[in-house]
């Protein structure tokens, strides 16, 4: 089977706006000099059989990969001449490393996959040993080096995972004393499943498959004392138990669960797409925030309101796991979420400067550089490498991943914003041109450029938000636009034809409940908009209460904001801007405004934030 939608190769981008800013920033100031500012995110696996053992936190072997899988991707936006010559010299450094034996890890022989690391002397002069996610680090090792091998086809590159994969192999198939369960920390270490189900379908070699359904069978393997070693993810979803009553709820589970939809179009079987779903539904409507980001004190909790640390690393997992659920189900509404998830959360969690990403993005509150949040992980040689600093990057990335998608019969179209797009159908070169403001405004002008006539289907997003979208092609007005769906244009193209989308952007909302009762979120489009203090005379704790029925919205410009709007009501004005600008100097923020006569809004699969106005 294959999946409903992929991502088309030999695609270009040349985007422009503001989200190409952050492309251009995140490149030049993170991109092109962490390496050689973080000089031990190669040297700690050259060194890593040298006394005394260097001390690190047990995820240290995935920074590497982590790095080289948001470099990817983003270099499939930018096509960067500079940055791909940069991913070629770390590749083929990272790749030297790599043990006889396949390993790619930052830890000596006699704890190479084994859970466990050297005692290590801690700064408090104290010896301390704690548990390793080393499989963790050869999956993003694995994943990062995969992606390059997609466009660059280096057989090297390739062999280099098959070594990896050929040591888990070896370690763990069959009736082995030790399973990869066994390890420990199994959020993290039971993720290589998921990366084995890509490289079966890369290689078709067997002995990957039979090792991933291995790994599959022990996610419900128990303790002595009956207790779930690992999530239990296919039987949990199949009784549906929502994602945060599992017995792995943490982000970093999110994973292995990529590996049922692989399993999925690998083998057939109902189950793995029904647990898969299963599992991203209940994340959406129980512990995705108003901002698009996922999990609140690294894991799911069953409440959105929660009002725990949104973690970066868990939200890039999230947009992960949905492109697999989009590429499974065709569904349009899973591109809304993607994109609530971008323009906001992701987005929210770079600095513009590109320099750094957050540890934590709030609903309310701070933005705090993730080197200061978490700047336990900083080590000699190492002093900005952490968990999120390597993997934020890749939010932006993943747009590579479902701008645009294809099935065998046409193209669809999910990203819209001001650029071109160029792809193949049936062997022609599709160019589609967007000439837009988008998201400040609804109005989207394509023109869709083949190099020759030629008969396709185009989708076009309907977001489910757009209540009254509008549509003409060539100047002539169409009908049957329906929100929430892929609106398909079959006809023969040519270069001159044109196509205007109208978005409808009135305002939303989200009804605050839990922590956030009284208060409600404002959304214009897929902008979530929030209050800054820097653009207000009211301070945060002085701020009215809204009436929602009397209150008028004006789009306005200020700063550099994406978008800006003054909320009128009674003798109040409050000033809002798009999630992602506010509180990027340092100020408060505020997404949850307090409200009164709040339109009620009850979650559905059709409309997953509730109300519109």
């Amino acid at each position: 089977m294959n999946p409903i939608l992929n991502r088309p190769s030999k695609t270009t981008y040349n985007l422009n706006g503001p989200f190409a800013n952050y492309l251009d920033a995140v490149t030049k100031q993170w991109l092109l000099s962490a390496p050689d500012a973080n000089p031990a995110i190669l040297d700690m696996f050259a060194d890593r059989d040298r006394k005394p053992s260097r001390d690190q936190v047990p995820w240290a072997g995935e920074f590497a990969g982590k790095y080289l899988t948001s470099a990817v991707q983003i270099l499939r936006l930018t096509n960067d001449p500079t940055l791909k010559e940069y991913i070629h010299s770390f590749v083929t450094n990272f790749v030297f490393h790599q043990d006889a034996d396949g390993y790619l890890g930052p830890w000596p022989k006699r704890y190479r996959l084994a859970g466990k690391t050297p005692n290590v002397k801690q700064s408090s002069g104290e010896a301390r040993t704690h548990p390793t996610w080393d499989a963790w680090g050869h999956y993003h090792a694995m994943l990062g080096l995969i992606l390059w091998y997609e466009d660059t086809k280096d057989n090297a590159v390739l062999k280099s995972v098959e070594k990896m994969a050929g040591l888990f192999v070896k370690k763990f198939m069959g009736k082995k004393k030790v399973r990869l369960v066994d390890t420990g920390s199994t959020e993290m270490n039971m993720a290589p499943v998921h990366v084995l189900c890509i490289l079966f379908r890369l290689t078709k070699k067997k002995q990957y498959l039979d090792l991933a359904l291995q790994f599959v069978d022990e996610f419900s393997a128990k303790d002595k004392h009956g207790e779930f070693l690992c999530g239990d993810y296919i039987n949990q979803a199949l009784s549906d138990i929502p994602f945060f009553k599992t017995p792995k709820p943490r982000w970093e589970s999110l994973h292995p669960i990529m590996a049922l939809s692989e399993l999925y179009w690998i083998t057939g079987q109902e189950k793995y797409s029904k647990a898969f779903q299963q599992i991203w539904w209940s994340i959406v409507e129980l512990d995705r925030h108003n901002n698009g980001g996922f999990s609140s004190g690294e894991q799911a909790q069953g409440n959105p309101f929660h009002q725990g640390a949104i973690e970066t690393c868990c939200t890039i997992a999230w947009v992960a796991l949905s492109f697999e659920m989009l590429k499974l189900t065709g569904n349009p509404i899973v591109a809304d979420e993607i994109e609530l998830s971008t323009l906001n959360s992701v987005l929210g969690l770079h600095s513009k400067s590109g320099r750094w990403v957050t540890y934590n993005t709030p609903m309310d509150g701070v933005r705090r550089a993730s080197a200061h949040d978490i700047v336990f992980q900083a080590r000699e040689g190492s002093s900005e490498l952490n968990c999120c600093s390597v993997n934020g990057p890749r939010g932006l990335g993943m747009v590579s991943d479902w701008a645009i998608m294809q099935s065998k019969t046409g193209l669809y179209l999910n990203w819209y914003g001001e650029g071109e797009i160029k792809t193949r159908m049936h062997g022609r070169v599709i160019g589609i041109l967007q000439e837009t403001e988008y998201p400040r405004n609804g109005e989207i002008n394509l023109q869709i450029k083949p190099d020759r006539p030629i008969s396709f289907v185009l989708n076009l997003r309907i977001p489910y938000w757009s209540n009254k979208t509008r549509i003409t092609i060539n100047g002539k007005p169409i009908s049957g636009i329906t929100p929430g769906t892929y609106f398909s244009i079959e006809r023969r193209w040519k270069k001159q034809d044109r196509i205007k989308i109208s978005l409808d952007m009135k305002t939303h909302f989200l009804q605050g409940r839990k922590e956030c009762r009284g208060k409600v979120s404002y959304y214009r489009g897929p902008i979530l908009l929030a209050y800054d203090r820097k653009f207000n005379t009211i301070d945060p704790s002085d701020l009215p209460t809204i009436d929602i029925r009397k209150a008028k919205t004006r789009l306005i410009k200020a700063g550099d904001t994406i978008v800006a709007f003054d909320l009128i009501f009674e003798n109040s004005k409050i000033r809002l801007c798009d999630f992602a600008s506010a509180g990027d100097g340092g100020s408060p923020y505020l997404s949850w405004l307090k409200a009164r006569n709040v339109p009620s809004s009850k979650f559905s699969k059709t409309n997953p934030l509730g109300s519109k106005q």
